[in-house]
């Protein structure tokens, strides 16, 4: 081999070897929260954040909690997930809750801290090492009005095995939420939203 063809062949190999270098570096960009962005045809944030202002609104707008005066207590007890995906639905109801907190209008009790509060409340008054006058006065908790409650559930469906270059699955997600009167035991209130998604998949990729 001359040394012109040697000199071309270690260029392209070396051009080869950038390429690659290249292509398999990772990238990060920052995305806003509100961007809707889906790698997937599953569940993500941007799919918690419509189910959040869509359930919002009604709950501001239509439930009996729009004209109380006396800022109703709350108890949240949990969306209940019925997917086949192992999805964190306390995320929907602490925002759910923190965006009723901000209308300044509804008082929430804080179940996940029952504990911890009698834990404390024992200490201030069995440990003899907090003085009687700071001590919490027992009995002062207030009782929830409503229950704030509901389901997610979701419908997967894939095309049926056939000569393809692409597959498509299809996946729906519905959120069923409900506010409970602890007096009568009565829904007073129930909305829903749904969100369907469909992806195209190539059968062969990486």
């Amino acid at each position: 081999m001359t040394n012109s063809g040697l000199k071309s062949t270690l260029f392209l190999a070396i051009l080869s070897a950038i390429a690659l270098t290249v292509s398999c570096t990772a990238t990060t960009r920052t995305v806003s929260p509100n961007e809707e962005l889906h790698y997937d045809e599953a569940y993500d944030f941007s799919d918690k954040k419509k189910i959040v202002d869509s359930l919002v609104q009604p709950l501001l707008e239509t439930s009996p909690l729009a004209n109380a005066a006396d800022r109703p207590v709350i108890i949240i007890y949990g969306i209940a997930n019925q997917t086949s995906e192992h999805i964190n639905t306390s995320g929907i109801t602490d925002d759910i809750r923190q965006e009723l907190i901000k209308a300044g209008r509804f008082r929430f009790v804080n179940e996940t801290q029952r504990d911890n509060i009698a834990n404390e409340t024992d200490y201030q008054y069995n440990s003899g090492a907090v003085a009687p006058e700071t001590r919490i006065e027992r009995a002062r908790q207030l009782g929830a009005r409503y229950i704030l409650s509901g389901t997610l559930r979701s419908i997967e469906k894939e095309e049926p095995k056939q000569i393809r270059l692409t597959k498509k699955s299809l996946r729906y997600y519905s959120l069923h939420l409900e506010l409970t009167d602890l007096k009568t035991a009565l829904i007073e209130w129930a909305d829903s939203v749904e969100i369907a998604r469909e992806a195209s998949k190539p059968i062969i990729g990486w």
